[in-house]
């Protein structure tokens, strides 16, 4: 590690597993301080405490405004300002999503509420804790999102899809107060969310071959994007789409 973020405190959202708790955790290895977020209070405080360096884990449910608010106020009751935000929370309702001639109301609203309705929270007390100096947001999108990668997913599909266009419109919108927004899209990547697919050979020999580069992405190998976005190396990049899938979105 290189200390890229020495002096930098970020927040990440989802930190408690997977792609959230691997960059949070990397984000203390290059000399950020952190706060591991999620909806699991105990989860975050745990990998806080494996990561170290001052690391520290709230409650953060992105569906509830309230408790955004209150993560992003403990935040500041500590004396600290954020100069990054990363909106990784997410959910994919495998055995749930389907076509949407066969998709149950109930299950694209709650899939929007964390994808979208969550990001659009968190983006929203994001820019305030950033406006008056500045910082960097960065979204965790999907190739759903952007090609027919999720023909069987409706409900995530759309959400991811809205992420993008989310992260288009708040870039364009806080550029003039220095507010860098941008979105990485990691491919195929197997955390504990998609057991349903790596526990299945057939579907996890299906996905993987549609990746050109020809395996299945770890939640280490979007870490260089996400160094790169939050440390001033980036300044002059926003409204982005930073694509770490292995190739499946060249096709």
């Amino acid at each position: 590690m290189t200390d890229r973020l020495q002096g930098k405190t970020i927040l990440v959202t989802g930190a408690a597993s997977g792609i959230g708790r691997t960059v949070a955790t990397a984000f203390v290895a290059e000399g950020a301080r952190v706060v591991f977020s999620d909806r699991d209070a105990a989860g975050a405080e745990g990998a806080a405490a494996d990561a170290g360096g001052g690391a520290v884990g709230v409650h953060l449910d992105v569906t509830d405004e309230e408790s955004v608010a209150r993560a992003f106020a403990a935040v500041a009751d500590r004396g600290w300002r954020l100069d990054v935000v990363v909106a990784n929370a997410g959910v994919q309702l495998f055995g749930q999503d389907a076509p949407v001639a066969d998709l149950d109301l109930d299950v694209w609203q709650r899939t929007l509420a964390v994808n979208l309705t969550g990001t659009f929270l968190t983006l929203k007390h994001a820019v305030r804790a950033l406006s008056d100096r500045g910082g960097s947001i960065v979204v965790t999108g999907s190739p759903t999102g952007l090609n027919g990668e999720g023909r069987d997913f409706t409900a995530y599909s759309s959400s991811k899809a809205g992420v993008h266009g989310l992260v288009r419109t708040v870039a364009a919108a806080y550029a003039d107060r220095g507010i860098r927004v941008n979105t990485v899209v990691p491919g195929y990547t197997e955390t504990p969310l998609v057991t349903t697919i790596s526990q299945d050979a057939a579907s996890r020999a299906a996905i993987v071959g549609r990746t050109p580069l020809g395996r299945p992405g770890t939640p280490q190998d979007v870490v260089g994007v996400m160094v790169h976005l939050a440390s001033d190396e980036s300044s002059f990049s926003t409204g982005a789409i930073f694509r770490v899938d292995g190739g499946m979105t060249s096709l």
